[in-house]
C-alpha cells in the first residue's frame, strides 16, 4: 500500500512518527518545528506543516539562528532525548543557520536544520537568492552548513528522501553521533508528489544506547584510580546527559574523591555534596585547581577536555599523572593519552562502584579538600556581599541577590562575555539542570532564545536568561516570540557599556582595551568618550517585555523577586558598576593561552608577552 503526499508532507509525517527510547521512557524525537517562511520553502514545508498540523506543532521564529538555539536550549534541557527542526528559506534564511549548527555540533546536542534549496531541475539558473559558481554547479549556500553538520545531504529527487530520513533520524538519537542534521530541500522537489510506501511512516523507536565498558578497559582503570593516593574526578556534559548523577553522587561518596566540573558539567552533584569542589580549569575554583595540579590520577567522565579545561595544557602538574576517560565516544576517550573506557557514562561507573567498593582515599585527603572548598566558599561569599544596600551592584552582587532567591526549580542560562567566568567560579547550583552555560561555542546570542527551548521542555520552571549589553544587542528578537508564545521568560541585562570580558583580556594582552568600550569617539578618533546613550531597557519593553529597572542592591532584590513570581515575560534591566569593578570574583585561578604580540614599541604589549613567555613554559602535552 502507498500514499500519495509532496515530498514535504512525507517528510513532516515522518518526522512525527519517530520517538526516542532510554531506560523505558519513550519520548517524540522531534517534537516540534520552528520556522521562518520566504519563497523556498512556504509552498513546501510551509504548507505540509499547515496540511499535518494535528501531528507537529509548530512555533515561529524571528531570527534563524536564534530559532537554532532554541532548539539546542530545548534538547539540552531534554537531555538529548528530543529535539526540534527548524525550517528556513534558500539564501540568507539558509547560511543565518550556519553559527547555530555549529554550536549544537561542538556542544554534541541535536537538532534537525530543514533549509530550502535552490531548483533540482533548474528551470530558472540563476533563481533568487542562488549562489552561482563557474566551477561547480551543484553547490549551494546549504554546502557551508556541511563542515557544522553531523549527517548532511541535499534531496535531489523524491524517493531520495526515505534513506536520507532514516539516515538522519539515527544520527540525531545517536549520543556519540549526534549535532546538526541537516536536509537540504530543493524547492521545487519539496512540492513534488510520491507514491510512498505506509511503512515509512509507522511509529518508529530508536532505542538510546548504554554501553558498558569492555572488561580489560575496565580492569585497567580499577587498578589506576586503586593505587592512586590523589585522585580526581573531572565531570563533564556528557555525565549529564547520561543520566549519572545518582551514579556518580554514589561512586564520589564511595570513594571520598573529590568531582570537578566543566562548564557542562557544572551542576552534575549538587553544591552542598561533600566531595563537588566547583568548576576547574581557567574560569575554576582554586580548590579545584589545586587538586588538578597535584593530582597523580584523573578521571574525566563525559569530558572532551577543552583547553579551558585543561589550563591551555598548564594545569595537571604531577610528573606521573595517568588519564583515565570514561566517555561514550571512543574520540574522546584517547585524549590526554588516558586509558580509555568508551562506555555510557552512568553504566561506567556503576561498574566502577562495583568494583572498587569499598576503596576509599585517605582522610587526610578528604580533611585537605573539605578544607580548601571552605576557604574558597569564604571568597565567594566576600564577591557576593553588599555591604550598602543603596549602592549599584556589581555583576557579582547581581549573582549574589539572585542566589538568595532560587531554588531547585530554577533553572539559569548563560554562554558568553565575563559572567561564564563568574558563574563557573562562584554560582551554587541546587539541581542538577539549573547551571546551562553554552560554552562549547561560547555563542554570543545564544541566551535568550534558548531560553525559549528550555521554558518549552520544563513550562512550570522558572528560567533565567543572563545577558550583558553586548550579547543582548547580538540577538533579542525572539523577545518578540517570547510574547507571542506567553512564555514567562525572565531576562536580566546587565548594562556595563561594552565588552567587559574581552575588554580585561584586552588589557591583560597589552591591545589597552581597543574597541572594546561602548563609547563615543574622542578627537583623537579613540573610543573614550561619554557612554553610549543606549537604554536597553526601553528596546526590551517596544518588544512586548515588562521591564523593571533598579538601581541600587536594595531595588535589585525586590526586582529580581518580581520577576522571580512573573506569569509573563519580565525583564529586569541593571546597570552595574563601572566596567573596572565589573567583575568582583577572585581572579582565574589558571592560566589561559591566548598568543601575545612578539614585538610592540607598547609597552604594555611588551608586559603582556613577558608574561606570556612565563606562563607557556608551564604547557605540557600528556604522550
Amino acid at each position: 500500500m502507498s500514499i500519495r503526499l509532496t515530498v514535504a508532507q512525507a517528510l513532516v509525517r515522518f518526522l512525527a512518527a519517530q520517538h526516542t527510547e532510554r531506560d523505558g521512557e519513550r519520548r517524540r524525537l522531534i517534537a516540534a518545528t520552528w520556522g521562518v517562511f520566504g519563497h523556498g520553502n512556504v509552498a513546501g514545508i510551509g504548507q505540509a506543516l499547515v496540511e499535518e498540523a494535528d501531528r507537529m506543532p509548530f512555533h515561529q521564529g524571528r531570527n534563524e539562528q536564534a530559532m537554532v538555539h532554541a532548539a539546542v536550549g530545548y534538547a539540552r534541557q531534554s537531555n538529548r532525548l528530543s529535539a526540534h527542526a527548524v525550517t528556513t528559506s534558500i539564501g540568507p534564511g539558509a547560511t543565518n543557520l550556519v553559527t547555530g549548527a555549529a554550536l549544537a555540533t561542538i556542544n554534541h546536542l541535536p537538532v534537525l536544520l530543514l533549509p530550502g534549496d535552490t531548483f533540482a531541475g533548474r528551470p530558472a539558473d540563476p533563481v533568487l537568492q542562488q549562489l552561482q559558481l563557474p566551477h561547480a554547479g551543484d553547490v549551494s549556500v546549504n554546502d557551508c552548513l556541511r563542515p557544522v553538520s553531523r549527517y548532511f545531504d541535499r534531496i535531489g529527487r523524491p524517493e531520495a528522501l526515505i534513506p536520507a530520513a532514516l539516515a538522519a533520524t539515527r544520527v540525531l538519537a545517536d549520543p556519540v553521533e549526534t549535532g546538526a542534521v541537516t536536509l537540504a530541500l530543493p524547492q521545487d522537489v519539496q512540492a513534488e508528489a510520491y507514491d510512498w510506501p505506509e511503512d515509512f511512516f509507522a511509529e518508529r523507536v530508536w532505542r538510546v544506547r548504554r554501553p558498558s565498558p569492555d572488561e580489560d578497559e575496565l580492569n585497567a582503570a580499577v587498578e589506576a584510580i586503586g593505587r592512586a593516593t590523589r585522585p580526581l574526578i573531572v565531570a563533564g556534559g556528557g555525565a549529564r546527559y547520561s543520566g549519572a548523577e545518582e551514579a556518580l553522587h554514589d561512586f564520589a561518596a564511595l570513594t571520598g574523591i573529590p568531582v570537578a566540573s566543566t562548564q557542562a558539567g557544572k551542576g552534575v552533584l549538587p553544591h552542598g555534596h561533600p566531595q563537588d569542589v566547583g568548576g576547574i580549569g581557567h574560569t575554576g575554583t582554586a580548590v579545584a585547581d589545586h587538586l588538578a595540579r597535584t593530582a597523580d590520577v584523573i578521571l574525566g567522565v563525559g569530558t572532551r577536555w577543552t583547553d579551558f579545561t585543561t589550563a591551555s595544557g598548564t594545569l595537571f602538574g604531577h610528573p606521573d599523572l595517568r588519564f583515565v576517560n570514561l566517555n561514550i565516544a571512543a574520540f574522546d576517550s584517547h585524549k590526554m593519552a588516558a586509558l580509555p573506557l568508551v562506555a555510557d557514562a552512568r553504566e561506567g561507573l556503576e561498574q566502577l562502584h562495583a568494583l572498587l567498593d569499598p576503596h576509599h582515599v585517605t582522610p587526610h585527603y578528604v580533611h585537605e579538600y573539605a578544607e580548601e572548598k571552605l576557604r574558597w566558599q569564604s571568597r565567594v561569599d566576600a564577591a557576593y556581599a553588599h555591604p550598602d544596600e543603596d549602592a549599584r551592584p556589581t555583576q557579582a552582587q547581581v549573582l549574589g541577590v539572585l542566589d538568595t532567591l532560587v531554588d531547585a526549580s530554577d533553572i539559569l542560562i548563560n554562554a558568553a562575555g565575563s559572567l561564564p567566568g563568574d558563574l563557573h567560579k562562584l554560582w551554587r547550583p541546587r539541581s542538577p539542570d539549573q547551571y546551562h552555560v553554552e560554552y562549547g561555542y561560547s555563542c554570543m546570542g545564544y541566551e535568550i532564545p534558548a531560553a525559549l527551548g528550555v521554558l518549552l521542555a520544563a513550562p512550570d520552571r522558572p528560567v533565567w536568561a543572563l545577558v550583558g549589553d553586548g550579547t543582548y544587542l547580538m540577538n533579542p528578537t525572539e523577545i518578540v516570540t517570547a510574547v507571542q508564545e506567553r512564555l514567562p521568560l525572565r531576562l536580566v541585562i546587565l548594562q556595563n557599556h561594552g565588552y567587559a570580558s574581552i575588554g580585561g583580556l584586552s588589557e591583560a594582552v597589552g591591545a589597552e582595551r581597543y574597541g572594546t568600550d561602548y563609547r563615543h569617539r574622542d578627537p583623537d578618533g579613540r573610543f573614550t568618550g561619554a557612554p553610549l546613550p543606549v537604554d536597553l531597557g526601553a528596546n526590551a519593553a517596544s518588544l512586548g517585555m515588562r521591564v523593571l529597572r533598579p538601581r541600587t542592591v536594595r531595588d535589585l532584590r525586590e526586582a529580581l523577586a518580581d520577576a522571580r513570581r512573573a506569569t509573563v515575560p519580565t525583564c529586569v534591566y541593571v546597570e552595574t558598576e563601572t566596567p573596572d569593578t565589573v567583575s568582583g570574583p577572585p581572579p582565574a585561578q589558571a592560566w589561559w593561552d591566548v598568543p601575545v604580540a612578539e614585538t610592540s614599541t607598547r609597552p604594555s604589549a611588551v608586559k603582556a608577552r613577558e608574561e606570556y613567555d612565563r606562563h607557556v613554559t608551564a604547557r605540557r602535552r600528556h604522550l
